[in-house]
């Protein structure tokens, strides 16, 4: 039989499954990312003669497939969210960011060099990998559709977040590399760490994101008075302004992520309740759709082809830590304080981690640039965490976010009633 007819009947039957998935398990504890990563382990199971989907046997297709998907993502992100930044109305997510996710590497850190015996390198890079949270495989747990005004606390601090540290927890990915024994000595590497690729990249993903997205937006609110564009033709606008602020700033060595995220906030932030951005958002969801399938029919095929056989105990152990202590207490105590966020939904934020799409990036982009020891390990337990993490966070996604939705709509009952009460007392004391 042939291969690629093969393929296009596994896409063809997996794209259907796109389009069906979510609303059928909408009201179910299931997220279609599990089936599709099952879809990827039967199909490797049986003898159809596949490519090999383990990262080592195509580790470029593997980078820049992750990469692609993870910036379709994040423009998906940026331009579904309805809040206005600013300093004070992103206060919860930023301090997700720059507190715990400092705090999730430091302690994946520490237990990669304690229980599975990894290198300082090694564990500094497992950890920048599996620190941030995803914005690809979060969408059960994240706002709706631009101007949906599904924007509670929970949905807009996980955005918020799968937005921001995609970006920032590239820092930590250089960082690893520094560590790597080199020519120069190592306050060198580490000097030059801090100044490049802490500071400088940074900065540029930040100013060229929010150059990009203030020019992308003239052209795309400002120019159509003179020039109209098809509304068939929105969906490119959305992949231009993607590639545009991506590859810009990759140019100049500024964190891609960051200024895509940022130029798409800045997108949103002009004539918000344009029809643009629904359509844009419409394209960018749709690509990202597609790009999962394939991202996680090869995930699946990766573990039925030996992902997982250098997993250890310790290596377990470490996924587990993440997903069940490391992530959920950090979350409770970076957010002791947060006035606005109730205890509950303090609760849900710091459960809710879900590791995917991005972290495979992480890995295939350091290990394309160095050798790492321990190579095979690290992916082995960076696949067995996002199995844990995609499992456990998908079935229990929608049951969480219904309670919550619930909670919510009894409080606004509850206050509604309140105000009526009031009122009444009111015209009882003049009358």
């Amino acid at each position: 039989m042939s291969v690629y007819n093969i393929a296009l009947v596994m896409m063809g039957v997996a794209i259907l499954g796109v389009a069906w998935l979510p609303s059928l398990l909408e009201k179910y504890p299931l997220s279609y990312p599990i089936l599709f990563i099952g879809l990827g382990m039967a199909a490797y199971s049986l003898p159809l003669g596949l490519p090999p989907a383990d990262p080592f046997a195509h580790p470029k297709l593997v980078t820049h497939l992750s990469e692609l998907c993870v910036i379709v993502a994040l423009t998906g992100t940026g331009l579904k969210i309805d809040r206005p930044f600013s300093f004070g109305t992103w206060r919860t997510p930023i301090r997700l960011v720059l507190v715990l996710m400092v705090l999730t590497i430091a302690g994946i850190t520490v237990a990669g060099i304690t229980l599975a015996g990894l290198a300082l390198p090694s564990a500094v890079l497992l950890a920048a990998c599996l620190a941030p949270t995803d914005p690809v495989l979060a969408g059960d747990v994240q706002v709706g559709d631009p101007g949906e005004g599904r924007e509670d606390n929970v949905r807009f601090a996980l955005t918020g977040e799968a937005g921001l540290n995609d970006g920032l927890a590239f820092p930590f990915v250089y960082l690893a590399l520094a560590l790597l024994p080199a020519a120069e000595s190592l306050s060198a590497r580490l000097i030059e760490w801090a100044w490049m690729d802490l500071i400088y990249r940074v900065g540029a993903g930040v100013m060229l994101g929010w150059l990009s997205g203030l020019l992308l937006s003239y052209l795309i609110f400002n120019l159509p008075k003179k020039l109209s564009i098809k509304p068939s033709a929105y969906g490119f606008v959305a992949l231009a302004v993607t590639l545009t602020s991506y590859g810009v700033t990759e140019l100049v060595h500024g964190y891609g992520f960051l200024a895509v995220f940022v130029a798409a906030v800045t997108l949103r932030g002009r004539e918000r309740k344009h029809e643009y951005h629904k359509q844009m958002h419409a394209f960018t969801d749709q690509m990202e759709r597609l790009l999962i399938v394939v991202i996680l029919i090869l995930f699946g095929g990766a573990i039925i082809d030996g992902l997982l056989a250098p997993l250890t105990w310790s290596g377990m152990l470490i996924g587990l830590l993440l997903v069940l202590v490391l992530r959920p207490l950090g979350g409770l105590l970076t957010l002791l304080g947060a006035r606005k966020v109730n205890v509950a939904e303090r609760s849900v934020i710091s459960f809710f981690g879900i590791r995917g799409i991005g972290s495979i990036f992480y890995l295939a982009f350091a290990l394309e640039k160095a050798e790492f020891p321990q190579a095979r390990e690290l992916w082995a337990i960076l696949g067995f965490t996002m199995l844990v993490s995609i499992s456990l966070h998908g079935v229990l996604a929608t049951p969480v976010m219904n309670w919550l939705d619930r909670r919510h709509g009894r409080k606004i009952a509850a206050e509604l009633s309140e105000c009526e009460e009031d009122e009444e007392v009111k015209v009882a004391t003049v009358e």
